[in-house]
């Protein structure tokens, strides 16, 4: 495992489950301080709390709804306070409703955009008040940024394409400042919210140059590089590992 984070502080949003809950404990594997939010899985948080703190660690579970812009604030303000800083930030929590433009409900168009897109601004202006030189912001974005070829996405892949925007102009901002900022797009990737037998991961595997699902670990692994002092001059940049979903 790399060790290259000791001394760093970490705060990942959605980090109780899924990618999350792999780029929590790998970034807590390499020595960082992990503080995390979670919204509905507070049994899954602890048992994150306790795995990382039963191997040495220090970690944080904080509940706060992403789309919920004085919690999200609150809860980065509250992990600075009790570690000092921040100097990582992975904005991970996401939500996804399939549904075509002319029938989907206008709650949930706000929702994607709330998570998805207005939750990442949030974080980020929250973490940049405690971050220094030498940190880093990265977005769990999408390949579906870049490639949507099912019906039903055309919201999500919006959402996640804003990201793309978002990180080149961010990275100018904070570039004088010696931090960076990436997105890290995956493809399918073994979760709850996509698993590797669901209904519509033979369709994925047909379209993909390596037929089968990422583990959580894989995702995790890139975000770890992007953290990393490895990744010093990447900034503005989006980060595709999909299997070549998008080749």
């Amino acid at each position: 495992m790399a060790t290259n984070f000791q001394g760093k502080v970490a705060f990942v949003t959605g980090g109780s489950r899924g990618i999350g809950a792999a780029v929590v404990q790998r970034l807590a594997d390499g020595g960082a301080t992990v503080a995390f939010t979670y919204k509905g899985s507070k049994a899954a948080a602890e048992d994150l709390v306790a795995r990382i703190q039963a191997s040495g660690g220090r970690a944080l579970a904080l509940l706060a709804d992403a789309s919920d812009a004085a919690a999200l604030t609150q809860a980065v303000n509250d992990a600075a306070q009790q570690f000092g800083k921040i100097d990582i930030l992975v904005n991970n929590a996401g939500v996804f409703t399939l549904g075509s433009v002319a029938d989907l409900a206008l709650e949930d168009f706000d929702r994607m955009l709330d998570v998805n897109v207005r939750a990442v601004f949030v974080a980020s202006k929250a973490a940049l008040a405690h971050m220094g030189e030498g940190g880093r912001i990265i977005n769990i974005g999408s390949t579906n940024a870049q490639r949507i070829p099912f019906a039903g996405g055309a919201t999500y892949a919006m959402s996640k394409a804003a990201l793309v925007g978002l990180v080149k102009g961010m990275a100018r901002d904070v570039g004088p400042r010696g931090i960076t900022v990436n997105n890290v797009q995956p493809g399918p990737t073994n979760t709850d919210m996509n698993p590797a037998e669901g209904d519509f991961a033979a369709s994925m595997h047909d379209q993909m140059a390596l037929k089968y699902h990422a583990r959580p670990e894989d995702i995790a692994a890139m975000v770890a590089y992007v953290a990393g002092e490895e990744a010093s001059f990447v900034t503005g940049a989006s980060l595709t590992i999909d299997g070549g979903y998008s080749a």
